[in-house]
């Protein structure tokens, strides 16, 4: 059982500040929590396995296989202009001149 003092020091410590039914309830309900805590370390868990995933996991992505490109031609074919192996585009930031 948890004490109503020891409530209000831990809310203190959290810069919390609560009326005397607030502590009375909140003492209350931390006494059944710590109560189910109590009954938890009852149950015999030596056997249990460890448990990490609630479910199984699988991956879903296909494998990262490396292919081919296209060839250069082949993609050039449709741009406006080009310089070489570069796409050329109109200039957006001017150099200025000091």
């Amino acid at each position: 059982m948890i004490s109503k003092d020891s409530v209000a020091h831990v809310a203190g410590l959290a810069k919390l500040q609560f009326s005397e039914t607030e502590l009375e309830k909140y003492t209350s309900q931390l006494s059944e929590i710590l109560d189910m805590v109590e009954q938890l370390e009852s149950v015999p868990t030596q056997d249990v396995p460890v448990t990490t995933q609630s479910i199984h996991l699988e991956n879903v992505m296909r494998a990262d296989v490396a292919k081919p490109g296209e060839p250069v031609a082949d993609l050039l074919k449709n741009v406006p202009t080009k310089k070489g192996t570069l796409i050329q585009v109109p200039a957006i930031i001017d150099k200025e001149e000091d």
